[in-house]
């Protein structure tokens, strides 16, 4: 068949304007590598919700496109496995970098931001450790499910643009073997991890670090570039930013699990879900990892964690950036994650701003009474969301009246202690503030959270009667969950 009439001409993703941004730096941050031949390819999700922020019109796009693209692999080449390096459970390990994945492309989207194409499962690289290079099925569904959710969440999270079943019956520890095995595309503003840093430090050769510094600074935080001590600059919003995103994981209840350094994002951005969980009870100990054997990733511990993974970040770049200026910048990471939480818990609760005082009291108690009494973490929210009325201005008793049995008595006094703060932040506002109360309600406390549960009850009709209709439903539900 004649070049011009190739099938892969009209592919709407292989006409695409790839920025070679990251290869440019060359080759000592990088292989290049080939991906798998699979035996089947079944497009089984499409975020139909990316193609807009690509310039690609939806109804232009076929299943077909997709898996040529991103199950076949066609039309590209080389493809770039990152080097990287990274403290996992912390303990330095120098045997990793992208051994189940790699860097496709990078592409300009309409608002001007570089996203990075990144695969998971898509074969071998030097970095397989022995491993088989492939991403079962389950893992493939389970992060399409926590992206969409904490997206539409409001939290800063990579997305998945396609899953791919490739056919192949794959062998895990932690799955009924054999599994089915799938390959996906990740989206998010880069794959550079702190552990693309640390492995500089590693190998010696701190001359990489800043031209890597150039780079990210001139790409991710461009508003840096020309600033005075921009290094420093860049290492105190880091900060900032990956405080606020644990604020963000903290109000919706999410506990990533493995915040190892390698997982995470020189942008500050979450990504690479693996045995996260939603809590469906405020338990500061709740832990969803079965590997973490000590809660080192506790839901509680998650503060903590990131802060010590950006302390040990400085490690690369105390030749770069003077060490007083990245503890100065570290020092302020409780008070931004503070700031943060707040903000959002108190939209959780209807409220934009309140007297501080009267903040921290509203707070404290909230989380008094969902640890004391147990109560469904999303479903007390979601109850406040459903229940709100302009009355509750004027009784405390209307407050969620018909929330707690009456034979409670434990319960009862929580929830009076609770009620009776609730009551005064509400009339510490005019009335007409209810309407806004009540948008707040609805916007951030959605009618679905998926937890653990509602993901084994969609895997199972897939594995008995390869029946998808439940995950697709279940996506529409995350998708219509807040308004």
């Amino acid at each position: 068949m004649p070049a011009s009439e190739s099938p892969l001409k009209g592919n709407p993703f292989l006409q695409l304007d790839y920025e070679p941004a990251f290869e440019s730096l060359g080759g000592e941050y990088y292989d290049p590598v080939a991906a798998a031949e699979f035996p089947q390819h079944i497009l089984r999700f499409r975020n139909d919700d990316l193609l807009p922020k690509l310039r690609l019109d939806p109804t232009q796009v076929t299943d077909e496109h997709f898996i040529q693209a991103f199950g076949k692999f066609q039309g590209r080449f080389p493809f770039l496995a990152m080097r990287y390096h990274g403290y996992q459970f912390e303990q330095y390990n120098p045997a990793l970098g992208d051994g189940r994945g790699f860097l496709y492309g990078q592409v300009r989207g309409v608002d001007g931001e570089l996203y990075d194409f990144g695969t998971k499962g898509s074969g071998t690289t030097p970095y397989s450790r022995g491993g088989d290079g492939r991403l079962t099925l389950k893992g493939g569904v389970r992060e399409v499910l926590a992206a969409e959710m904490l997206h539409r969440l409001g939290v800063r999270t990579s997305r998945c643009l396609s899953l791919i079943e490739t056919g192949e019956a794959l062998w895990r520890g932690d799955e009924p073997s054999p599994t089915r095995s799938s390959v996906m595309i990740r989206m998010q503003r880069s794959h550079i991890r702190f552990g693309t840093f640390e492995r500089l430090h590693a190998i010696q050769r701190l001359d990489l670090v800043p031209p890597l510094l150039d780079h990210v600074i001139q790409i991710y935080y461009p508003h840096l570039w020309q600033v005075e001590d921009s290094y420093a600059c860049f290492y105190a919003e880091l900060v900032q930013r990956v405080a606020e995103l644990v604020a963000q994981w903290m109000s919706v209840g999410f506990c990533h699990a493995v915040l190892n350094t390698d997982n995470m994002s020189i942008t500050g951005e979450s990504f690479d879900y693996g045995p996260y969980a939603f809590i469906d009870k405020f338990n500061p100990r709740f832990t969803a990892a079965y590997f973490d054997y000590f809660g080192r990733y506790a839901y509680a511990n998650q503060p903590v964690m990131c802060k010590w993974n950006l302390e040990m970040l400085q490690i690369p770049l105390q030749g770069a950036i003077a060490t007083a200026e990245m503890d100065a910048a570290l020092g302020q990471f409780d008070q931004h994650y503070w700031a943060a939480y707040c903000q959002r818990m108190l939209r959780k609760l209807g409220f934009e701003s309140l007297p501080s005082d009267l903040a921290d009291a509203l707070l404290q108690q909230t989380i008094h009474l969902l640890q004391t009494t147990q109560v469904g973490y999303h479903d007390f929210f979601y109850e406040l969301r459903q229940s709100f009325a302009p009355n509750w201005r004027e009784e405390a008793s209307h407050i969620l009246a018909n929330a707690v049995p009456a034979d409670a008595d434990a319960l009862n006094s929580c929830f009076q202690q609770w009620r009776q703060v609730y009551h005064r932040a509400l009339n510490a506002l005019p009335a007409e503030e209810c309407g806004a109360i009540a948008k707040r309600l609805a916007q951030h406390n959605p009618s679905t959270v998926i937890v653990r549960p509602e993901i084994e009850a969609i895997w199972e009709p897939i594995v008995e009667a390869d029946n998808w209709q439940p995950f697709y439903d279940l996506l529409k539900r995350i998708w219509a969950a807040v308004e």
